[in-house]
């Protein structure tokens, strides 16, 4: 269902705010992502608002530590009942599969190369290899770790499609309406060209967040992907 594949980002230090959204959306849409704003203000909190709107939550705290450490807090997220959680690929194959291996745990997804960065600032971080073959190779190291999936820019969905498999979770954040600023986003696509590309989910915030009609601007999301 298309409902399922739309996240919409609660991108907000108002809890108040937030909860607002989610009342206002939860008709349409079935997952939103708490993520570091609203997390470290209200903790708990904001993931349980969700869960009593009966909707999921996808937390994104791109966790990124020792295994142990990185193990303990996917254990946290569990009791928390969230649906799904994402952690950087570049803790590590032995931080990874330290999170994996959690008994009954949420959804693991890895994050590969943020959508702010490009090939210019991964070289200056001392990566040698281009945006594309290191989100690959990331991608790849998280499959190999018995995650479920990987986050990836749109201009990289296609790719890893291909190298992954149609069982590999591809969530995408970067998403952008036509004719919308990009902001500090470098690697950005259309919520249609996301899905047609093999997205099974896209995180849209700021033009559901900050729209004027917030149920109006989710609901041609997605009626533009169901038509995919």
């Amino acid at each position: 269902m298309s409902k399922e594949k739309l996240i919409v980002a609660l991108d907000t230090g108002d809890l108040k705010k937030a909860r607002c959204i989610v009342n206002e959306l939860s008709g349409i849409v079935k997952i939103f992502k708490v993520g570091s704003q609203l997390f470290a203000r209200y903790g708990p909190k904001a993931v349980d608002m969700v869960n009593k709107r009966n909707c999921k939550v996808f937390l994104d705290l791109k966790f990124h530590d020792i295994p142990n450490t990185v193990k303990s807090a996917v254990e946290s997220a569990k009791e928390l009942g969230v649906f799904m959680l994402t952690l950087h690929t570049l803790g590590g194959k032995e931080m990874l599969k330290a999170a994996s291996g959690v008994p009954k745990r949420p959804k693991l997804v890895g994050v590969t190369v943020l959508t702010s960065l490009n090939n210019e600032d991964l070289s200056y971080l001392g990566i040698n290899r281009g945006v594309e073959d290191e989100v690959l190779e990331l991608a790849r190291l998280a499959k190999e770790s018995e995650l479920d999936g990987a986050v990836c820019s749109p201009k990289e969905i296609a790719l890893i499609r291909k190298k992954m498999g149609k069982d590999f979770i591809i969530v995408a954040p970067g998403i952008r309406l036509i004719g919308e600023k990009t902001s500090d986003q470098k690697r950005v696509l259309t919520p249609k060209e996301a899905i047609k590309l093999g997205a099974d989910y896209i995180v849209v915030g700021r033009p559901i967040f900050e729209a004027k009609e917030p149920i109006k601007a989710a609901e041609e999301i997605v009626k533009e992907i169901s038509d995919e």
